[in-house]
């Protein structure tokens, strides 16, 4: 069951804005840890920085976490956190995204900086993930999720990817824009879902509720049928267990009461919508359960921070940008 929710929450996944770009960097050399690719993730449709090295090994540095990095290793930053890279102390100051030529790019740009017979190539870029604007996904999640090739774990399908990607941006090929981006697409979603597994049995949150047989039966109801007309009692029944069994368990992993979780998880279906059709708003907020637009509206910005028309208008522009 856990793999169902699992399922129904990465499903909506597209590259609603992106980049990628190839980093060389000779001798030693770090970047600021400033979030300049951060930026991106204050439209509606959040972006995630990550990093895949291609060749040579660097570090990572942020809030307290220093990751080192080697070939085939991919680092993604679920909330665009601010970070640095490097290779070696004290090198001088690169800072890629400063020198990207103008878009549009026919083919992957590739930045070169410094000399020295020690090399590290990256390729760097975000990926859009409509399903981390998903509250419980979100507090979820870490600040940085890596995955290392050489561990055993690590699935032959993100090794693959990783090599196809790197091979792909190299060739320059036609169309090669389109397939690293789809590339990129397959890692970013096993990475999330390699973190996911990997939480599963903590001792609160999503990722544990997944895990609990009671709580995962009725996430799985309310992601599978959102516009049931749920209870607390109708969900204890499709979890084979008693209300106050349900509410206890519920809120004590997950966090929250099944019927926040369910307006919540509506809600963020209803951000998907204005995002990508052009169905009435008064339609949409039906569809969330509410009486009238003003109700799914007040709900709306209280979860969301701005109101429905503005969400929709925010998501049209970052995609025609």
């Amino acid at each position: 069951m856990g793999a169902d929710v699992l399922s129904t929450l990465l499903k909506p996944v597209r590259i609603a804005g992106s980049l990628q770009f190839c980093v060389h960097a000779a001798g030693h050399w770090q970047t600021d840890g400033a979030p300049r690719m951060g930026k991106v993730a204050q439209a509606a449709i959040p972006a995630i920085p990550f990093h895949v090295v291609a060749n040579g090994k660097c570090w990572v540095r942020l809030e307290g976490h220093a990751l080192d990095l080697e070939e085939g290793d991919v680092v993604a930053f679920p909330f665009a956190t601010g970070h640095s890279l490097g290779l070696g102390e004290g090198g001088p100051l690169i800072c890629p995204t400063d020198d990207l030529p103008p878009r549009p790019w026919a083919d992957v740009p590739v930045l070169r900086y410094g000399t020295g017979h020690l090399s590290t190539r990256l390729l760097c870029g975000f990926i859009s993930l409509e399903a981390m604007n998903f509250r419980p996904l979100r507090e979820a999640l870490p600040v940085v999720i890596q995955i290392k090739s050489s561990a055993p774990n690590t699935s032959t399908l993100v090794r693959s990817a990783v090599q196809e990607l790197i091979a792909e941006a190299d060739a320059r090929s036609p169309g090669g824009t389109s397939v690293v981006e789809r590339l990129t697409e397959i890692i970013l979603v096993e990475l999330l879902r390699s973190e996911i597994v990997a939480r599963q049995g903590t001792a609160r949150g999503l990722l544990a509720g997944m895990a609990d047989p009671i709580v995962a039966r009725a996430l799985g109801s309310m992601h599978e049928s959102p516009k049931e007309n749920w209870t607390v009692a109708s969900l204890a029944k499709t979890s084979a267990t008693s209300r106050s069994v349900l509410e206890d368990r519920f809120g004590s992993i997950i966090g929250k009461s099944p019927m926040r979780y369910l307006r919540e998880w509506r809600l963020f279906l209803a951000s998907n919508a204005l995002a990508d059709t052009r169905r009435p708003i008064s339609h949409i907020a039906e569809e969330a359960g509410y009486d009238t637009e003003a109700a799914f509206s007040r709900a709306f910005s209280r979860l969301h921070g701005v109101p429905p028309a503005r969400w929709r208008a925010q998501a049209r522009a970052q995609h025609n940008a």
